[in-house]
C-alpha cells in the first residue's frame, strides 16, 4: 500500500506538471503558431526516407532533353538536402542548449512535424522521455538521431553529386556529337551564280581584310586577356569535377581504411582549391559557386570520417597494446595478486578502447573479434584475483 500511494502520489504531482507546462504553452502564442506549423511537415525521418527514395534515379545517358531534367532534380533534391541539414542543426542546437523546457519542446516538435508527440515521462536523471508513433525516446535519443541523420545527409548530398557530374558529362557528350552532325550537314559546295571580275574580288577582299585591321587591333588586347582568363577557368572547372567524381566514387560502399578516406579528403580539398579561384567574369563562374557550396560540405564530411577513422585505428592500436602488456604482467608474475589486478585493469582499459570503435569504420569487425577474446581473458583473470 505504501509503494502504491507514493506512485499515485508521483503520478498526480506528473498531472500538476503537465498541467502547468500546458498553460505556459496555450498563454504563449509565437510558441503555439510554431507548433501549428510544424504539424504541417514531415518528420525528419520521413523527409529524410523521401529525399532518400527520390535520389535513387536510374540516368538516361541517351537522351539530352530527359537528362537536363533529371539534372534538374537532382539539383532541386540537393537543396533540399541543404535544407534539411539547417533544420537538424536548429533542432540539435535548440534541444542540447537551450535551458527552458518549452523552447526544448519546439526542437522536439521540428524533429517530429506531422508524425506528432507526447511527453510521457522525467527519467531518474531528469531527462523528458517521448513517444510518437509508439516508440519512446529520450532527448539524447533524437539529439543522436540527429547526428545520425547530419552524416546520411552528407552521404546523400555525396551520392547527388555524383549523379549530377556523370549527367552532365553524358549530356555534353550527346551535345557535342550533335553540334558535329550539324557542321557534317552545312558541309555543301557552294557554286556562284554569277561571275565577278577579279578586280572587283579582290578588292572587296582588300577592303574587307582594312576593316577587320582596324576594328580588330582595338580590343586584341582586351580579347587575348579575356580568352586566357576565360580558358583557365573553363580547365580549371572540369578539373574540380573530375576530382569530386573520383572523390565521391572512392568512399562508395563504406567502410573503407583510412587511407581511403583521407584520399578522398584531399581530392575534396584540391577541387575546391580550383574552384574558388574562377573569376567572376566566367562564363563558369555561377556553376562553380553552386558546386562549391556541395563540395565544401562534402569535405566537411569526408574530414570527420577520417578522424572517426583514425580515432577507430588509435584505440586498436592502444587496446592492442594494453593487452600485451596485461600478458606480460600474467607471465612475468603469475602468483602476484598485484600482477593480476594491474592485467586486469588493462583488459578492462582495452575493452572499454575496443567497445568505443563505432560499426561504421573499417576496423569494426577487428574490434568486436578481439573483443570477445579480452573479455574471457578480463573473465579469467577476474576469477585467478
Amino acid at each position: 500500500m505504501t509503494d502504491l500511494q507514493s506512485k499515485i502520489d508521483a503520478w498526480i504531482e506528473w498531472g500538476y506538471f503537465l498541467q502547468a507546462i500546458a498553460t505556459d504553452i496555450l498563454s504563449d502564442i509565437q510558441l503555439v503558431n510554431q507548433l501549428n506549423s510544424d504539424i504541417i511537415n514531415l518528420s525528419i525521418s520521413n523527409e529524410f526516407k523521401t529525399l532518400n527514395e527520390s535520389l535513387k534515379i536510374d540516368l538516361d545517358l541517351g537522351k539530352a532533353n530527359i537528362l537536363q531534367y533529371q539534372i534538374e532534380k537532382i539539383s532541386n533534391y540537393q537543396k533540399q538536402l541543404l535544407q534539411l541539414k539547417q533544420k537538424l542543426n536548429y533542432i540539435f542546437d535548440t534541444i542540447k542548449n537551450s535551458r527552458s523546457l518549452l523552447n526544448i519542446l519546439l526542437g522536439v516538435s521540428a524533429f517530429y512535424g506531422k508524425s506528432g508527440f507526447a511527453l510521457e515521462w522525467l527519467d531518474d536523471d531528469h531527462e523528458l522521455i517521448i513517444s510518437s508513433e509508439g516508440k519512446f525516446k529520450e532527448l539524447t535519443d533524437i539529439l543522436n538521431d540527429c547526428d545520425s541523420f547530419q552524416e546520411q545527409i552528407a552521404a546523400l548530398i555525396i551520392q547527388g553529386e555524383t549523379l549530377s557530374l556523370q549527367a552532365e558529362q553524358a549530356l555534353k557528350k550527346i551535345e557535342e556529337e550533335s553540334s558535329k552532325e550539324a557542321i557534317s550537314s552545312q558541309e555543301v559546295e557552294i557554286l556562284p551564280k554569277f561571275s565577278t571580275p577579279k578586280i572587283v574580288r579582290s578588292a572587296l577582299i582588300i577592303a574587307s581584310s582594312l576593316l577587320i585591321l582596324t576594328f580588330g587591333a582595338l580590343k586584341i588586347r582586351e580579347q587575348n586577356l579575356s580568352l586566357t582568363q576565360e580558358g583557365s577557368a573553363i580547365a580549371n572547372f572540369k578539373s574540380a569535377e573530375k576530382l569530386g567524381m573520383e572523390a565521391a566514387s572512392l568512399v562508395q560502399n563504406p567502410p573503407h581504411p583510412l587511407q581511403v578516406w583521407q584520399q578522398a579528403e584531399t581530392k575534396w580539398y584540391q577541387a575546391i582549391n580550383l574552384l574558388d579561384k574562377i573569376p567572376p567574369k566566367t562564363s563558369v563562374y555561377d556553376r562553380a559557386k553552386k558546386k562549391l557550396a556541395y563540395y565544401q560540405i562534402n569535405y566537411k564530411f569526408i574530414s570527420q570520417r577520417v578522424l572517426i577513422e583514425k580515432e577507430a585505428v588509435g584505440n586498436l592500436e592502444s587496446a592492442q597494446k594494453l593487452a600485451t602488456e596485461a600478458n606480460l604482467f600474467v607471465q612475468n608474475s603469475p602468483h602476484s595478486q598485484l600482477s593480476r589486478q594491474q592485467a586486469q585493469d588493462k583488459w578492462q582499459q582495452a575493452i572499454n578502447l575496443l567497445e568505443a570503435i563505432p560499426e561504421s569504420t573499417s576496423v569494426s569487425v577487428q574490434a568486436k573479434e578481439m573483443l570477445s577474446i579480452y573479455k574471457t581473458n578480463h573473465a579469467a583473470t577476474s576469477q585467478q584475483s
